[in-house]
């Protein structure tokens, strides 16, 4: 019975992530044989603004990639510029390389509840999910690379790329950058209390969400920081 529950979770969406910056005019979702929805189809959403929300609400993504005939999964930050994803990774990384001009996907999901039915059927998980498919390129571009690690940068700490050092030649070199469209993708949301079978609403199991967030606690300084360096507003407004 924890494989039913396991099955519905990983079928439960797909996700990607990103932070806007260029204004795009909302557009309905596409609508292509991989983005439509199989199961639980009253969970989708077709509004290209949910996209987006979910993928600005994230912080890390799933990059799926076949590199040297194996299916790979990479984590990895990413930042959202209008409908395109930017990607980040190390130069040394092979299967990071493998997705240049190849077909791959992209996931991000945030889970938002446990939610805990009177049959173990019935559990599920609240959350909002979304899936980019797409070809990516690896961006070789030199102004677009530093607008891109800027806004992936800047996503994960909004105000953090103007103050730190910015990245050294080297530094750069060793620093590999994907962009993927935002053309076809799918989003699921799942809110609200279990769905239980009627008649098992008579029973005396406790029924309910437990609701799972994702916060920041206070910072930690460095034990090497120079002791007159103050808390940066950017740092203290993130925590807030």
């Amino acid at each position: 019975m924890i494989g039913y529950l396991h099955q519905s979770t990983c079928r439960l969406g797909y996700g990607i992530m990103s932070t806007e910056t260029t204004p795009v005019p909302s557009t309905p979702l596409s609508s292509t044989q991989r983005t439509t929805l199989r199961r639980h189809r009253e969970r989708g959403e077709t509004d290209r603004t949910a996209l987006y929300e979910v993928l600005d609400a994230g912080l890390i993504c799933h990059l799926g990639v076949v590199a040297g005939g194996d299916p790979v999964v990479l984590p990895t930050a990413y930042g959202r510029n209008g409908d395109t994803l930017y990607l980040h990774g190390s130069s040394a990384n092979g299967a990071f390389w493998a997705a240049d001009g190849q077909r791959v996907c992209v996931t991000v999901t945030h889970m938002d509840g446990l939610v805990a039915a009177r049959s173990v059927f019935s559990h599920s998980v609240n959350y909002r999910s979304a899936v980019v498919f797409g070809t990516a390129t690896v961006v070789t571009d030199e102004d677009e690379r530093w607008d891109a690690l800027r806004l992936i940068t800047d996503h994960l700490i909004p105000g953090r790329w103007a103050a730190a050092r910015q990245p050294t030649t080297k530094e750069m070199a060793a620093t590999a950058v994907l962009s993927l469209p935002l053309t076809e993708a799918s989003v699921k949301v799942r809110t609200g209390m279990p769905k239980d079978e009627p008649e098992d609403y008579g029973l005396d199991v406790w029924a309910g969400v437990l609701p799972v967030a994702v916060t920041f606690g206070e910072p930690l300084p460095d034990p090497e920081l120079r002791p007159e360096t103050p808390l940066p507003a950017h740092i203290r407004d993130r925590v807030s």
